[in-house]
């Protein structure tokens, strides 16, 4: 059983995260984020959790993960009744927590080398 980041991995890992920033490997991202072990998305549109739809989980959904978390910023949200049926009717499991257990569980999963996404939200 593994307890420790393997520093040698070419994975994404979250390595910090606060109110105004998240740092992803040696990227500083200040807003709303998309990540994967292989990939990092800076430009999604919805800036905050609450502006959150489902169209713009197409960004995440075409990344193909087994599992998509939500970070939903300082403390849990739960997203629309409309987003989780989109998620559920595309067969891909969707989960809402706050920023800092969204942060420390992507890098468990991404660890276990499971398809897993995040969309983060600092606000």
């Amino acid at each position: 059983m593994k307890f420790t980041l393997d520093a040698g991995s070419p994975a994404n890992l979250i390595r910090g995260y606060s109110a105004d920033e998240v740092r992803i490997g040696t990227h500083s991202v200040r807003g709303s984020c998309i990540v994967t072990a292989d990939t990092l998305i800076t430009s999604w549109e919805p800036q905050s959790f609450a502006e959150l739809a489902a169209p713009h989980l197409e960004a995440i959904l075409a990344l193909r993960p087994e599992l998509v978390i939500l970070g939903t910023g300082p403390r849990q949200q739960f997203p629309p009744a409309e987003v989780r049926a989109w998620a559920g009717a595309r067969g891909v499991g969707l989960e809402a927590m706050a920023l800092g257990p969204a942060c420390r569980t992507f890098n468990v999963l991404v660890q276990e080398e499971r398809r897993v996404a995040a969309g983060l939200f600092l606000r």
